[in-house]
């Protein structure tokens, strides 16, 4: 499938540079002012699993191959960024073309950083971000109804789909996202193609000082968590600057400085993990002689499917399945144990695949 990408958005100074910079290692320009960051820095992040990790163990092969997702740092949005303050129009461009946002609010106290309205609240940065999506799909959704609406009397196409931007337009100007908006399979056909920024899915990322960690108990990450919760969207708490940090160590260095702060894993790990997440994503992993390799598909993807991720051919040539769970393929010591215990299951083309599954895929010469 084509390559994932995730815009990581917020106000000017929330730390959405610094956090690039943890994931990615993309060295992006960061500094206590805002507009720091002008065009869009883009890195590519592998999707660490433990469970790929086990599987090149058991199978006994070394390269480890991942997933991985795309993430964009976009310059800071601002109030009445949909009407090109602070040049919104290109950065929400840049939003544009993501597939989902992570949403970084500023949660951490530091002197020597200017908030962009002069207090840190969270709840308001939020909805003045928000705001702003919700404004630029305002003006896309009345520019798309008006042509539409031409067509509409004689083409029943044109009807359904005007039917199903009015009803958007009503619903942006009660300030609610695109993505809140309840449709049918059709009518989100319609909207797909017009990239409503609103409806990404959104996970907010509360930056919160390192004084705070594990962060779950601070004030400011309980107004976002609230909010979150309302909009039915998830929250992590973590520290950027810590991230960035942890990000310039040899891992055994990283590992023993988590566990003195008493941290049981980097709160990228669970960022990048939450990301598919939230996308509707799973994993399944194969591995031959050569390698052990993640595979990320839609949740739901039957096995012909999955078989056509890897390589095309493998789709139209599919025979079947060779299945196992990872968690019986880890108790049996991998897939000499599997098969013999008989955990190793034969699948048709429509099996569903679940997260985790290690198959190996019989293809027609």
């Amino acid at each position: 499938m084509a390559q994932l990408s995730c815009g990581i958005i917020g106000l000017p100074n929330a730390g959405k540079s610094t956090l690039f910079n943890a994931l990615t290692r993309g060295g992006a320009q960061t500094a206590a002012y805002p507009f720091c960051t002008i065009d869009p820095n883009i890195g590519v992040v592998s999707v660490k699993d433990p469970r790929l990790d086990r599987v090149a163990e058991l199978a006994g092969v070394e390269r480890i191959v991942y997933h991985t997702v795309e993430y964009v740092d976009v310059a800071g949005l601002v109030k009445d960024a949909s009407k090109g303050a602070g040049r919104g129009n290109q950065f929400l461009e840049h939003v544009r073309n993501c597939h989902a946002l992570v949403h970084v609010v500023r949660c951490f106290d530091h002197p020597d950083v200017a908030h962009v309205t002069g207090a840190i609240s969270p709840a308001d940065d939020i909805r003045t971000v928000n705001l702003e999506l919700i404004l630029a799909d305002l003006q896309t959704a009345e520019r798309a109804a008006e042509r539409v609406r031409k067509h509409a009397r004689r083409e029943s196409e044109a009807a359904a789909e005007l039917e199903i931007l009015e009803r958007l337009e009503a619903h942006l100007n009660a300030e609610q996202p695109a993505r809140s908006l309840e449709m049918n399979e059709e009518q989100r056909h319609f909207l797909d193609a017009y990239r409503f920024l609103s409806a990404k899915a959104v996970l907010y990322a509360a930056n919160i000082g390192e004084c705070d960690l594990p962060g779950d108990g601070s004030e400011r990450f309980k107004a976002v968590a609230s909010l979150a919760a309302g909009e039915g969207n998830a929250v992590l708490p973590i520290c950027a600057e810590l991230e960035e940090e942890l990000a310039g160590l040899a891992p055994d260095e990283a590992a023993l400085f988590l566990k003195e702060m008493g941290i049981s894993e980097p709160g990228l790990d669970r960022l990048v993990r939450e990301t598919c997440r939230m996308l509707g994503l799973i994993s399944f992993f194969t591995f031959n002689e050569n390698e052990a390799r993640a595979w990320t598909v839609p949740a739901g993807t039957a096995a012909r499917e999955a078989a056509g991720v890897i390589h095309t051919d493998f789709r139209e040539k599919f025979i079947r399945a060779e299945v196992t769970p990872f968690k019986d393929f880890d108790a049996a010591g991998g897939p000499h144990g599997a098969r013999e215990k008989g955990l190793m299951r034969i699948e048709g083309r429509d099996h569903v695949v679940n997260d985790g599954d290690v198959i190996y895929f019989r293809i027609a010469p």
